[in-house]
């Protein structure tokens, strides 16, 4: 028995100015996406591990997966869907990891569009789908796939155990011990990626809902926060509910669990305070404590698609005096090669930041120019030791540190999540000696970097990721849509008009 398991992930920024070319995903196709995926914490790695305990043969095509960023070029998702189209034909089973938040300059769909092209492709044949928990569902979606299971959380932890619940399932319909049907709400609602993390509030509250329903019966629940820096007709929240051949059931647990949520819509929402606000803030925090306080500038968010190199947070911070501040990860790959040239050791004066333009999001900036001392030139690779990706190596491209004083900067030459205290350490700087640690982060960076501080604020800023959604020209969006307007949602009635 041959079974297809493929990997393609990418969460759209439609706003964001950095590119997406096929070399963005470093593609990994056949016995290469194996290795990559075998024994590893992926969603593909749970497949694997399902399929060979069965003694089926994995069929490998394709595992990609990139940083958010903008609309993926139309060739390189071309090339990608055909990888797996292509290793369709003598399949018997398909089992696919994506993400569920693709846009590509030919497609407003990325997952759906490519799971109709496999099942007109495949007919019959049983797809299992493994999205994360901020996909933007569509009616294309669960037409074509007859199991759909998110993640469960956000930091996400537990992609391989989603695998493994849609594999399992998948499984379990071929052997004929259940016969899955889905149901699913999408509400008038764009969430606030800060208000997607599933250990408080109200994600948390749905997480449990689904959890419960799973306890009660339900096959498979999940809670999709949606993508809202997506222009497309609904990067809204949504519910998925999987259930054994009651289709009636699945459509009162759905319709249930997205009334609820539509009750506790406000606390889905982000609202930013102003930047000298939460600077101010931080200021207090660190005259009580004797460890790092993170500031976070979601604004410019590597793992939303930021463009890492705005300097709105480093600017103000020094502009208010604030000193032992530890920043990065700012993508500057000019500055990068232009310290690697001075040295270490070398005092340099150049203009850093803000290269990438925002203008179409109205955003204006120079360069800040900075004074200071080479402290580090390296690789820019390191090892994660951190609960996310644990014992991947990691590059940051070549990358630099940078003293300028009040400031330790790491200059990158790839955008990159800080995923590990490793990046700063691979440049001989120790984070905990800093009184500041400014992060381009919104999660991932906090299962590790929050242990070491002594406070966390959020800090928002002009960027491509800020959480002002009123800054982004959306075109393709329904109205209306809380909470850029007033909206009414009855989750009853939700079917007789699913979007697509």
């Amino acid at each position: 028995m041959k079974v297809l398991i493929a990997r393609m992930n990418h969460e759209t920024n439609t706003f964001s100015p950095v590119p997406t070319p096929l070399a963005a995903f470093g593609p990994l196709y056949g016995a290469d996406a194996y290795r990559d995926n075998r024994d590893g914490g992926t969603a593909m790695s749970a497949f694997i591990d399902l399929a060979e305990a069965r003694g089926a043969e994995p069929v490998t095509p394709l595992s990609a997966w990139s940083n958010p960023s903008g609309p993926v070029h139309a060739d390189a998702y071309d090339a990608m869907c055909r990888s797996i189209l292509d290793a369709v034909p003598g399949c018997d089973a398909i089992f696919l990891d994506l993400h569920g938040a693709m846009v590509a300059q030919n497609s407003d769909d990325g997952e759906g569009d490519l799971l109709a092209q496999v099942r007109a492709a495949a007919p019959g044949v049983p797809i299992a789908v493994a999205l994360d928990l901020h996909g933007n569902v569509t009616q294309a979606m669960v037409d074509n796939a007859d199991v759909v299971v998110s993640f469960k959380t956000y930091p996400h932890v537990d992609m391989y155990e989603t695998g493994e619940h849609a594999g399992r399932l998948l499984w379990d319909m071929i052997d004929g011990r259940i016969r899955p049907v889905m149901a699913w709400r999408i509400l008038p609602l764009m969430t606030s990626t800060l208000r997607s993390a599933t250990a408080a509030g109200a994600m948390r509250d749905a997480v449990d809902l689904a959890r419960q329903a799973q306890e009660a019966g339900a096959l498979g629940v999940s809670i999709l926060a949606g993508f809202g820096l997506a222009d497309i007709a609904r990067p809204c929240l949504s519910v998925v509910v999987v259930a054994d051949g009651d289709r009636q059931e699945a459509e009162r647990i759905a319709a249930d669990i997205a009334a609820r949520m539509w009750a506790q819509r406000e606390g889905f929402v982000y609202r930013s305070e102003p930047l000298q606000e939460s600077l101010a803030r931080a200021r207090a925090l660190a005259r009580q404590a004797d460890k790092p306080i993170l500031l976070l500038d979601h604004g410019d968010n590597c793992n939303s698609g930021g463009t890492c190199d705005t300097t709105g947070v480093l600017e103000q911070a020094l502009a208010l005096g604030m000193e032992g501040i530890m920043a990065g990860l700012l993508c500057d790959p000019d500055a990068v090669q232009a310290l690697a040239q001075a040295g270490v050791g070398a005092t340099v004066t150049l203009p850093i930041g803000n290269k990438r333009s925002l203008a179409a999001l109205g955003m204006h900036a120079r360069p800040l120019t900075v004074t200071g001392t080479v402290r580090a030139v390296t690789d820019g690779r390191y090892t994660i030791s951190g609960p996310t990706y644990t014992g991947k190596v990691m590059s940051m491209g070549r990358s630099a540190a940078l003293d300028i004083g009040a400031a330790r900067i790491v200059l990158t030459s790839q955008t990159h999540e800080p995923w590990d205290l490793g990046v700063f350490e691979s440049l001989g700087l120790d984070p905990r000696t800093a009184r500041y640690l400014l992060l381009k982060s919104r999660m991932y960076c906090r299962p590790v970097f929050v242990p070491i501080s002594g406070g966390l604020v959020e800090c928002d800023s002009p960027g491509a990721t800020t959480s002002d959604m009123a800054v982004y020209p959306f075109r393709k969006r329904v109205r209306p849509m809380y909470p850029l307007e007033d909206a009414s949602y009855d989750p009853n009635a939700a079917m007789a008009a699913q979007p697509g």
